[in-house]
Order: C-alpha cells, then structure tokens, then sequence
C-alpha cells in the first residue's frame, strides 16, 4: 500500500477531531438542564365583572393567558390590552414584543371588597373594628364585632358580594358570651275527698246471718269476723238486738290535701350551645329483644322529675333569644303496666317548649296550666238507696276533686366568671361538733372558726357574676 500525501494526512486529522468534538459536544447539551427564561412580573389588580386596559410602550405581537376562567384579553391596538375579570384567583399573562422581547404580568382577580366595605359601613357604622380581606378566591371577614345580631347582618350582605361557600367567617363577637338561665317551676296542688259507706251484718244462734257488701269494706262471709276489713273502713260498731248480734262497718272520711313543688334549677352555656338539667332519677322499664319470644329482656331507664333543656343564642349586649323546654313528670303507679313480673309506672307529665326573645335580667312565663279534676261514684241498692236519710245505709258514695296550678317563669342572664380565690363556700366555716356539744348541747355544728359564719348561708355574689 502506497503512503498518503501529507496534506491528505492533515486533512483527515482535521475531520476526525470535528467529529469528535461535535460528538462531546452533543453529550455535553443532553447533560445540562434546558434553560428558563424568567423575570419579574408586574401585578396587576382586578376585580371580578371589570375591565381594565394595558398600555404597552412597544407594539405587541402575541399575548397569552395561563387561566383564561379567571380573565379574558382583547387586543384593541398594538399597544393597548383590554383585560377583564372573569371569576376570582391569580393567573398570568405573556406579551411578545420586537426581537424576542416579552413581559409578564399578574393578574390578581378578586371580588369587590371596596363596595362590600361602604355597604358594611352604611348598615353598621359603629364596628369600626370590622376588617374585609380579599383571600384569593374568597372574602374573609375577620376582627371584632360587637354582638351576633350585628354578625349576622354583616354575613348577610357579604354574601351578596361572594358565591356560596366563598365567605370566611374569622370575626370575633365581643361581649358577654354566657348565659345563666334561671328557672322557676312551681306548682300546687289542692285535693278534696269525700267518702261515706256502710255495711252491716247480723248473725243468730241459731246459725241465721245476713251482711251486705257493697263498697267491699268486708273481706269475709261472716259478719262476726271483723278481722278481714277493709283498711278504709275508719269505725266498727257490734250490738244485740232482737236476739242477734249486729256488726256495722263504717268507712266516714273528709280529707283535704295541699301539695307544694318548687324547683328553682338554674344553668349556664355559652351562647349557641345547648345545656340540660334533672333533678329526679330514672325507672326501669324491661325491653324483650326481638326474635327471643320473649324469653330475652333487657333493661332501660326512663328519667322523671323536673328536667330542664335550653339552648341561649346572645343578639346585642341586652337581648337573648332562648329556646326553653322544661318538663315535669312524675310517677303514677295507678295507671302502672305488669310484664314478666315487672311493675313499670306510668308517668303523669307537664311540659312545655318554646323559643322567646327578651332582655337581660327580664322574665316570662312560658306555661301557666290549671287542671281541675272531679270524681264522684255512688254505688247503691235498688229502692233502698233511694230512701231519704235511711237511704244512707244502703249505699256507698265516694267524692274526689283535685286542683293542679303549674307556672313556669324563666329568667336569662348575661355573667361571667368569678375568681374564686375572692368566694366563700358554706361548707368552708363548718366545724365538726365535739362529743360535748353534740351529746350535751344537741348542737350539729361545732363553735370552733367563726360562729357567726355557721348558718349556711350565702353572702355576696356566688356562682356566677353579672356584667357591672
């Protein structure tokens, strides 16, 4: 083989090292990350449902928006940009300029919170501490407002200026945000009873007897038996005449009663929360499961007595709403119910349930009931119960009336904590009594500590403080 010329020599070094590097080259440009034209862009307010117009010092060529749901462009000239906001958020857009210039804007779209600010300042011109912020794509309203009435206005004409579900409530109601309910339940009860029976009897030796049995004061056949009475049977007379032996049973009663019930129960929540109170107990009550035949029974307990619920929404610094329900039951074993075994009572119950709206310290009567029962059963012989006077022998008469007068007053009040450092209990001043003055003197507290603070009273402010 012939050898090349040396300029064919220094040629084909020259390909052979522009290939190579041309080659690293191209492995160096697949190795670098691509570069990310960026610069700082301007922002640009809007707001949603108006326009604005950009003015750009060089004519524009092309214009892009990333979101075009948050705003929309129209070029009107080559240097003026028509924007308007569509719905509330950020996006941005591109300009293209001569040579490859470009410039990029942020368009931040939010709702109208100036107007929103003159209307809230219109319909509620002493919360100064009220603030309205635009949050990307919602409305936030936040600092201190004076009560939840005003809250509630100013919720209701944000709304109108935020689609639901695009208003952030951060605003903090001022004021006294507890409630103490105090309740008075009371109730009398009058009763009257009249009851008037007879029965008598005779017996002879010679085996001769007769007894009449109406109104069941006898349990037994023999009028000589007076050990088998009725225990309502209150007079027992026994004499001979006509050679037999006369036994009268007499059941002769007037008897008035008088019941009093007052229940003063008293609870605190805070405003919108709901608060209960019993005091009473609970009465078991047999449940059968399902599919056992009866076999499988379970127990549940029902409450009785005076119960109370209510739920306090505070309005304005002297205004509360209250949604009340008290009840008062008790048991009533004369309309009781047997199952397995079991005695379950029935419960004779007074309630009622109603939302009222008054001011601090005032009070209502929320249920007023006056119940008036009468009974009165005769039972009699035919022809001889109808006999003046004598007819009184042979017939049993019986006269019940009751009277139940029930009123339920309820009294809110705004309070606020006590420092109890500051408080005394009547349980702090009690002193055990010693072996001489409980056995000797029959005292039940002892005179040690401060004996004038004994008594178990209550001084000052205790519980809960009203706002001064």
């Amino acid at each position: 083989m012939l050898p090349l010329h040396s300029s064919w020599k220094k040629l084909a070094f020259i390909v052979v090292f522009a290939f190579s590097a041309l080659t690293y080259r191209a492995l160096i440009w697949a190795a670098e990350p691509a570069t990310l034209l960026t610069q700082d862009a301007q922002k640009v307010p809007l707001v949603v449902g108006k326009s604005a117009i950009l003015k750009s010092d060089k004519p524009v060529k092309r214009v892009s928006v990333a979101k075009p749901e948050v705003a929309d462009i129209f070029v009107v000239s080559p240097n003026e940009i028509y924007i308007t906001g569509k719905s509330a958020g950020i996006t941005n857009m591109t300009l293209w300029q001569d040579k490859g210039i470009y410039a990029i804007y942020d368009l931040d779209v939010a709702y109208d919170t100036v107007r929103l600010k003159q209307k809230l300042h219109e319909v509620l011109p002493q919360e100064t501490d009220l603030r309205v912020v635009s949050t990307n794509d919602s409305i936030a309203l936040s600092g201190k407002i004076s009560n939840a009435a005003n809250l509630s206005q100013a919720l209701a004409i944000a709304k109108a200026f935020a689609p639901e579900g695009k208003l952030q409530n951060l605003m903090e109601v001022g004021g006294v945000q507890q409630v103490m309910l105090e309740v008075r339940i009371s109730e009398m009860q009058r009763s009257v009873i009249k009851r008037l029976g007879i029965n008598f009897g005779y017996s002879s030796p010679s085996g001769n007897f007769g007894i009449s049995r109406l109104g069941g004061l006898s349990g037994s056949a023999a009028p000589s038996l007076v050990d088998q009475i009725s225990p309502a049977v209150n007079a027992i007379f026994r004499f001979n005449m006509f050679g037999a032996t006369w036994t009268t049973l007499i059941d002769a009663l007037k008897e008035d009663g008088l019941v009093k019930i007052l229940a003063e129960p008293n609870l605190i929540a805070l405003s919108g929360q709901e608060a209960n109170f019993l005091a009473g107990g609970e009465f078991p009550v047999p449940v059968p499961q399902p599919g056992s035949g009866g076999n499988a029974v379970t127990i549940e307990y029902k409450s009785f007595g005076v119960s109370l619920i209510f739920t306090p929404t505070v309005l304005s610094g002297n205004k509360i709403n209250v949604r009340v329900a008290p009840e008062v039951s008790e048991l009533d074993f004369t309309n009781a119910v047997q199952f397995s075994g079991f005695v379950v009572p029935g419960l004779t119950t007074r309630k009622a349930e109603t939302t009222i709206e008054l001011a601090d310290g005032q009070s209502f009567a929320i249920a007023g009931l006056l119940r008036d029962t009468t009974r009165q059963s005769v039972s009699k012989y035919p022809v001889l119960g109808e006999i003046p006077v004598l007819g009184a022998l042979f017939r049993s008469s019986s006269f019940q009336k009751s009277e139940s007068e029930l009123v339920i007053v309820v009294t809110p009040h705004l309070v606020k904590p006590l420092n109890m450092a500051n408080q005394s209990l009547p349980t702090d001043y009690y002193v055990e009594p010693s072996d001489a003055e409980f056995y000797l003197l029959g005292l039940m507290e002892g005179r040690g500590k401060d004996a004038s603070r004994t008594g178990g009273g209550l001084d000052g402010e205790f519980g809960h403080a009203m706002p001064k």
